[in-house]
C-alpha cells in the first residue's frame, strides 16, 4: 500500500469508522483516540499490505481496540465506589425515536450491538462482519436476529409508554 492509497483509504472510511466506534463508546474523545490507534496500526502495516483489505482491517482493529477499552472500563467501573447509585440511575425522560433507539441499542450485549451497527449502520454483509468480529457467517446471522428481536420487543414497550 502506498502513502497515497493509505490517505485515500483514511479519507474514504474515516466517517464510518468514527460513527461505529462512537456508538460503542459514547465518548467523542475516547472515540478519536481509538480511531488514531487504528490509523497507527494500519500505518505500521502499510508496507506489504493491499489497499483492498484496508477497510476490513481498519474496522477489525477498531473493533478489537473498542472491546479492550470497554472491558477495562467495566473493570474500573466495578472498582469505582465514588458514584452514588441515585445519580447513576437518573435518566432523561425526553423520548424521541432516536433516543429510544439508542437506549435500545445500549441494552444489547456488546457483540449483538456490534453486529447490528456493522450491518444496519455501516452496511457490511454477513461475511465481512464475520471477518471483523472473528465469528462465522451463521453466528453473525444468529446475533443479528437475536438483536433485532430484542430491539423490537424493547421498542414496542417504549411505544406504549410514549
Amino acid at each position: 500500500m502506498t502513502i497515497q492509497e493509505f490517505n485515500t483509504c483514511v479519507d474514504l472510511h474515516a466517517d464510518g469508522l468514527y460513527r461505529f466506534v462512537l456508538k460503542l463508546v459514547k465518548d467523542k474523545d475516547v472515540a478519536n483516540d481509538m480511531i488514531q490507534d487504528t490509523y497507527e496500526k494500519l500505518w505500521s502495516r502499510v508496507n506489504g499490505f493491499e489497499s483492498k483489505n484496508a477497510k476490513s482491517y481498519m474496522f477489525t482493529a477498531a473493533y478489537h481496540t473498542t472491546i479492550d477499552h470497554l472491558r477495562r472500563a467495566k473493570k474500573s467501573e466495578r472498582l469505582d465506589f465514588s458514584k452514588h447509585p441515585v445519580e447513576a440511575a437518573k435518566e432523561n425522560t425526553n423520548y424521541d425515536l432516536r433516543t429510544a433507539l439508542n437506549r435500545a441499542l445500549d441494552r444489547l450485549p456488546e457483540i449483538q450491538k456490534t453486529v447490528i451497527l456493522l450491518r444496519d449502520y455501516e452496511g457490511y454483509d454477513y461475511k465481512e462482519i464475520g471477518v471483523i468480529t472473528d465469528l462465522s457467517e451463521s453466528q453473525v446471522k444468529v446475533y443479528i436476529f437475536r438483536a433485532r428481536q430484542t430491539l423490537k420487543e424493547y421498542l414496542v414497550k417504549v411505544e406504549a409508554i410514549v
